[in-house]
């Protein structure tokens, strides 16, 4: 699912802004990005540096989650086009962060209805900031905004499947959705989950690691072992693989808790490294062990 390019930015050890801004700046691979099947009329679509996507294709069109970076629409384009079904119908976005939501405004522009939750176009509307990555975030296009908001979920109904979207409060971000394609088993989870190393919390805009850990379980409860997860970043996932993820974040919940309860600050606790044998797994792709720290220090010290 990693590009080699993302793979060469890591290894350099930069930090997660460097990282973002260099991924920002970066011309498009050429590859083409392919629709690979999950199950029945579920494809997963990457291009390897931005969020996953998924779409819902058959008779009555496509319902596509999230639309990555803006600079790959026309390879997005081109993958749902392989797919048979038309044009994307219905897009629905899991959060706000730019490499879920950067392809909306070409999508809106094909006529694609945009939905996401309330708290979605409301970040979408104005300038953000995210925090720890020092990263300021623009407001988004007028055409680029959802136009159906929720507050607790919506439901779709298409090409045979019952795909349900429902808000998880306070986890990811303040406006998280997950969406579930109901008959053939199968959940979307944004960015509340990375598949291949520790994830990013937005805790500037209403994200905690408590919300995290809640969120996952929730998802975790929809799941039998047959369910097929697709996680905001990484491969596709299984509910024991989603299990084992839900652990990490409470070790590394307890650890970070238990120094700060001892009256550590945030550079001691970094110093100390509680979380060595959890980062040796987990802490050498996306966010470092230094920065996941910060992410949870921060958040547990806003409680």
């Amino acid at each position: 699912m990693m590009s080699c390019a993302l793979r060469a930015v890591l290894a350099l050890g930069l930090g997660a802004a460097v990282l973002l801004a260099a991924l920002a700046a970066q011309e498009p691979e050429r590859q083409e990005i392919r629709a690979e099947p999950v199950r029945g009329s579920v494809h997963l679509l990457a291009s390897g540096f931005g969020g996953n996507l998924a779409a819902c294709a058959g008779e009555d069109g496509v319902l596509l989650v999230d639309s990555d970076y803006a600079r790959f629409a026309g390879q997005i384009a081109a993958a749902v086009d392989s797919l048979g079904a038309g044009p994307v119908k219905i897009l629905v976005n899991t959060h706000w962060h730019p490499d879920h939501v950067g392809g909306n405004e070409s999508l809106a522009a094909a006529r694609a209805v945009i939905a996401a939750h309330e708290n979605v176009r409301k970040r979408m509307s104005c300038d953000q900031h995210l925090g720890v990555l020092e990263m300021d975030v623009p407001a988004a296009p007028a055409a680029a905004l959802p136009v159906v908001t929720f507050s607790e979920g919506v439901t779709f109904h298409l090409n045979g499947e019952e795909v349900r979207v429902q808000h998880v409060a306070g986890a990811h971000t303040d406006g998280d959705s997950i969406v579930r394609f109901l008959r053939v088993n199968v959940i979307h989870t944004g960015d509340i989950v990375f598949q291949d190393g520790y994830p990013f919390i937005d805790v500037m805009n209403g994200g905690s690691i408590d919300g995290m850990i809640a969120a996952v379980e929730a998802v975790a409860a929809l799941c039998d072992a047959e369910t097929r997860i697709i996680p905001g970043h990484g491969s596709v996932m299984s509910k024991a693989e989603l299990l084992d993820y839900g652990a990490m974040l409470r070790a590394f919940r307890e650890a970070i808790a238990a120094e700060m309860a001892a009256g550590r600050d945030l550079a001691a606790i970094q110093a100390r490294r509680p979380t060595a044998a959890l980062d040796e797994r987990w802490g050498k792709l996306s966010f470092s062990p230094e920065q996941f720290t910060e992410l949870v220090y921060r958040s547990l010290e806003g409680r």
